[in-house]
């Protein structure tokens, strides 16, 4: 069959719906300055969409350093990657200043997070090597597993008893072909919000030679006392070997890092294939990074707005009878029962009758039948937003257990107001 044909007939799992949802479930745009109320379709809408957890988004000394940094050096400089042209004194800063705060020896920048977990994982293993990792992680920690040759087991979500039999086939094979064993696991899940269990992983580390990778996105600078991240949560920061996180999230801008000893970070500044081959990231976001990670150490309010808000709406939530699971982080899932129109129809009430804007997850992310609605909060956030949004969601919840989003059809959303 013809490439083109199949694609014409196939259109995965999600993009079957892309006709349906298009331009309002997914691919929406929210327009206007980056805050709590944005624009959307016209309308203002209080959004909980944004991984915008410190407000840093849009913060003025934000915005100021990142234009004065332009304006000096344009989004060109430096020309080439790193290996070859695109080294400054400015990006050792940042990876000095990083590796500091999160008590690491050194750091290395990546362009993407995502396309630098990918390569990292490709880097780091070879097909001696066994990856044991967490069944609920992130999409670019298992497409690293797919670009590595590396065997790998997966253990149930936070099993720690399953956990401790995928390292004794994980250590098993690694000794019989030469190879080590590499453990990855998140430090706070994106989807439900609750955290790896880190604790207790490391405590294996007495019993199974492995080193630990950890995916921070959603910790870094929201958790811990100085908002290191979950291993200064848990008081195990110094046992994690390689500590991953992204600027996507608390950072509010792009690039990632990565951080452990000085030899193997030396070793994937020349083997990492994603940084080797591609373009610096440009000046204006080095410079930009620089200072949101200083307003991320020496500005606690910022994280301290972000965790009032956190508490209230999670505990109002509960107190309204929802189920928002296990979440220990600003990561609110809202747990619901119904359909893919069912879903549907509860999100276009929200964002038309209650200007409510979130994310909603449903089959294939989840199982059928049960909805997901995703509240990221932010220090941008106050106590009255959260009190609209428990009191919309509390009428609209009852709306969908009485049947009232129970339809046979998509609504046409070519129909509504743009």
């Amino acid at each position: 069959m013809d490439i083109f044909e199949r694609i014409t007939t196939d259109r995965g799992p999600i993009g079957q719906y892309a006709k349906a949802g298009h331009g309002y479930f997914s691919f929406p745009k929210l327009e206007g300055e980056i805050s709590a109320h944005m624009k959307f379709r016209g309308k203002e809408v209080l959004t909980w969409s944004l991984n915008n957890y410190l407000g840093l988004g849009n913060h003025p000394e934000v915005r100021k350093a990142d234009a004065d940094a332009a304006a000096e050096y344009g989004m060109a400089y430096p020309m080439g990657a790193r290996m070859m042209s695109g080294q400054t004194r400015k990006h050792e800063e940042l990876e000095r200043a990083l590796a500091d705060f999160v008590q690491k020896e050194d750091a290395f920048l990546l362009n993407y997070g995502y396309q630098g977990m990918t390569s990292i994982i490709d880097a780091l293993t070879t097909r001696n090597d066994v990856i044991v990792y967490d069944s609920e992680s992130h999409a670019c920690i298992l497409d690293g597993m797919r670009m590595s040759l590396a065997k790998r087991y997966v253990f149930p979500h936070n099993n720690m008893e399953n956990l401790e039999k995928q390292l004794e086939r994980a250590t098993k094979r690694a000794d019989q072909q030469g190879g080590g064993v590499l453990l990855i696991t998140e430090g706070v899940f994106g989807m439900a919000g609750d955290l790896g269990n880190l604790s207790e992983i490391v405590k294996l580390k007495d019993k199974y030679d492995f080193r630990l990778l950890v995916d921070d996105a959603h910790g870094f600078g929201t958790m811990g006392a100085s908002g290191m991240g979950t291993g200064e949560h848990f008081g195990v920061q110094d046992k994690i070997d390689l500590y991953f996180s992204t600027f996507a999230k608390s950072m509010a801008g792009i690039g990632g890092f990565i951080a452990c000893n000085t030899d193997v970070i030396d070793f994937m500044r020349y083997n990492m294939r994603s940084q080797t081959y591609a373009k610096s990231l440009p000046m204006a976001m080095v410079i930009g990074a620089l200072k949101r990670l200083e307003m991320l150490k020496t500005m606690p309010e910022l994280r301290e707005n972000l965790w009032i808000v956190v508490k209230a709406l999670q505990e109002g939530l509960k107190k309204e009878g929802f189920d928002i699971g296990v979440t220990a982080s600003p990561v609110t899932p809202v747990y619901m029962h119904g359909g893919l129109v069912e879903a549907t129809n509860l999100i276009l009430d929200l964002r038309e009758n209650y200007s409510i804007f979130c994310s909603m997850v449903i089959y294939p992310v989840i199982p059928k039948g049960d909805i997901l609605l995703r509240l990221i909060p932010t220090s941008m956030h106050n106590l009255d937003d959260v009190k609209e949004t428990i009191d919309a969601f509390t009428i609209c919840h009852a709306k969908l257990k009485s049947g009232e989003y129970d339809t046979e059809t998509f609504t046409d959303i070519s129909k509504l107001r743009v």
